[in-house]
């Protein structure tokens, strides 16, 4: 460590190959799938749902969370049994699955109020932390990333593993049959392709998901902190004691 003054040493991990390969539980991977329309008649919707046979045929348990009746971020407190949902089931996966409609160049408010519920931490537990996320985007006219952009940067910062591949639908009203059911297409197989890439990510990093999005600069913090507080305690010792 010579040549690296400014580290500390004692917070500088190497790789841990006994780490990286610990197994999750032995059951079905857990997918929490979100989307961002409420129309009766929600492309987002029905993606969605067509996403989570897909997940099904491939071995996971799924929810789908209905928006519909969601408060906006602070509105209701914590306890409204929407919200109280949300938390519960985001506690219970190892993976998401976001699908939005593009709206305005932008994901949809209702996609984002689902987001903002989602807490960065609850107590000392970030909920996202190591998770796997799968990203879909709909859009009524055109192909366009826009959102797929937006929901993956927002991945990023609530530490989850945002998976490479991602799906974009466009001109979705095309896409679907008479009996709302999504039907061949380049679009589909996209579809497909994210949901397989998923549950791989999902399989191999749910075991060590904490492990791979623990960080350097905040072990670090956390020691200045704790012996911030054991040198406090000390001091606060020593005036009872009347060594001041």
């Amino acid at each position: 460590m010579n040549d690296l003054p400014n580290i500390h040493a004692e917070h500088l991990h190497l790789p841990d190959m006994e780490s990286l390969l610990q197994k999750g539980e032995a059951r079905p991977p857990r997918i929490l799938l979100l989307y961002g329309s409420l129309r009766e008649r929600s492309f987002s919707r029905l993606v969605t749902e067509e996403a989570a046979r897909l997940l099904q045929a491939l071995g996971a348990e799924t929810h789908i969370f209905n928006p519909s009746g969601l408060p906006l971020p602070d509105q209701e407190d914590e306890d409204h049994p929407k919200v109280r949902q949300l938390r519960e089931w985001v506690q219970w996966c190892d993976g998401m699955v976001w699908c939005s409609p593009e709206r305005h160049g932008a994901m949809t408010a209702v996609m984002k109020a689902q987001i903002d519920w989602i807490p960065l931490s609850m107590g000392a537990v970030r909920p996202t932390q190591g998770k796997t996320l799968g990203l879909i985007q709909i859009s009524g006219g055109s192909q366009s990333f826009n959102t797929l952009n937006q929901m993956r940067v927002l991945g990023r910062w609530m530490r989850m593993i945002t998976i490479p591949n991602q799906s974009s639908v466009a001109k979705a009203y095309l896409e679907f049959d008479d009996q709302d059911r999504m039907k061949p297409s380049s679009y589909y197989d996209r579809i497909v392709d994210v949901m397989e890439e998923l549950m791989k990510f999902t399989l191999l990093t749910r075991g060590c998901g904490d492990y791979l999005t623990q960080r350097y600069s905040e072990r670090v913090e956390s020691a200045e902190q704790l012996s911030a507080r054991v040198n406090q305690r000390s001091i606060q010792e020593s005036r009872n004691n009347g060594n001041f």
